[in-house]
């Protein structure tokens, strides 16, 4: 199983990556590539550039990692509710691919992380509505809470435990969804 997971932040420090990559631990027997947001940064999208320059080719090959993978874990920073700018403006150029379908219905993982009680549920509940008009086929979502207290640094893993079950839970049932699609 090919597992490509992606911090929607282009933060060095990024809490979204750090929850993402922690995730990436719980698959066994799979090949796994995280990806940098500062890898595909872009124009900001607007159309004018769009009809006098084309789709940047950053935004193709985004779109080619998400094609080579069998499930997608997808971990987003909210910004003031909603996707990160450097997120939201791959996902706008890669859906300008002629005849693309950005997520391409591969089974996904949605989660998202914060510093806050609500953990990024705003980013969620945004993503949770959207990525679907866009090919995406999300299994489930999980939300960090309080990542500063939820989440140990040093070990770089979940350390309340309730939160750790609950997200081995999920990653089970995505787990057991893409064994099915294989069959």
């Amino acid at each position: 199983m090919k597992i490509l997971a992606i911090a929607g932040s282009n933060s060095d420090t990024s809490i979204n990556r750090q929850l993402v990559t922690y995730a990436t631990t719980l698959f066994d027997n799979a090949e796994i590539e995280i990806v940098d947001m500062n890898d595909f940064e872009m124009p900001i999208y607007k159309h004018q550039l769009e009809t006098e320059s084309g789709v940047p080719q950053a935004a193709v090959d985004f779109a080619s990692k998400i094609d080579g993978a069998d499930l997608l874990l997808v971990s987003l920073s909210e910004h003031n509710g909603t996707y990160s700018t450097a997120f939201k403006n791959v996902f706008d150029w890669t859906s300008r691919i002629k005849g693309r379908k950005v997520w391409n219905d591969i089974p996904m993982l949605l989660m998202a992380t914060a510093t806050g009680p609500r953990g990024g549920l705003g980013v969620l509940e945004a993503a949770s509505k959207r990525f679907p008009l866009h090919a995406g086929n999300v299994v489930d979502t999980f939300t960090l809470p309080h990542f500063n207290d939820n989440f140990d640094k040093e070990n770089q893993k979940i350390s309340n435990e309730e939160k750790d079950s609950e997200l081995k839970e999920k990653i089970a049932k995505i787990s057991a969804v893409e064994i099915i699609l294989e069959k």
